[in-house]
């Protein structure tokens, strides 16, 4: 009997994975996405019918999603996909600003020429998204491109804290992103931080990593001021 593609991937997929990481990733893709929007009550029985898994499953995903400060959950009401605060999301992005730079110093001390070439390639991606304004497309490039750095920097605290981060601001880069000219503007940084990670200039790769976190934060801002 032969399995189709899609079923091989599956089964590869959960050789790796466990299945509440699978319907906590499928929960935060349907938060990013914006098909849960802040503030959204989370029906547990409709949900889990959804993504066809058990109560238990999808409460241990969604114990995990509360600590990561994606979901919240109110005492007699439920839980709800959080709302943050503009305070809140400057104060992430302050933080995010040290991680990155962190991370950045770290990957160009220890990236291989294949990662390297991984970073070059998804800088490509990201031009070609901006030149035909494909946001969608271009926000997946920047969430694998910052993946992959986290990857090559090895430090698993900076890594896991700096994924948490991200969830919380979501909302925040996606509107930033879809404004005229960020697109380009974001991938000129990126393409600072690739450049000293090639030349393993670990300093320069530091202020890149912080100097685009900086930027974005003032092009978030920007948008509040100009929606």
């Amino acid at each position: 009997m032969k399995l189709s593609d899609d079923v091989t991937e599956t089964i590869a997929l959960r050789r790796n994975k466990s299945l509440t990481t699978l319907v906590s990733e499928e929960i935060e893709r349907l938060i990013v996405t914006g098909e849960m929007k802040p503030g959204d009550r989370i029906n547990e029985q409709r949900l889990a019918d959804h993504l066809n898994v058990n109560r238990s499953v999808l409460r241990e995903a969604r114990s995990g999603l509360i600590r990561s400060g994606l979901l919240k959950s109110v005492p007699n009401k439920g839980v709800f996909v959080r709302i943050v605060s503009n305070e809140e999301l400057h104060e992430n992005s302050e933080i995010r600003e040290v991680i990155s730079g962190f991370i950045c110093q770290r990957a160009a001390i220890k990236a291989t020429n294949d990662d390297k070439e991984q970073l070059r390639d998804l800088i490509s991606q990201m031009n070609e998204a901006a030149v035909t304004k494909d946001s969608p497309r271009f926000d997946n490039c920047n969430t694998q491109f910052h993946k992959i750095l986290i990857e090559i920097a090895d430090h698993k605290a900076a890594g896991n804290f700096y994924q948490d981060l991200i969830r919380q601001s979501h909302l925040a880069r996606r509107a930033v992103l879809t404004k005229q000219g960020q697109l380009e503007a974001s991938n000129i940084e990126h393409s600072a931080i690739v450049d000293a990670i090639i030349e393993f200039d670990s300093q320069r790769a530091r202020e890149a990593g912080e100097r685009h976190v900086r930027n974005g934060r003032r092009r978030w801002i920007d948008s509040i001021q100009n929606p």
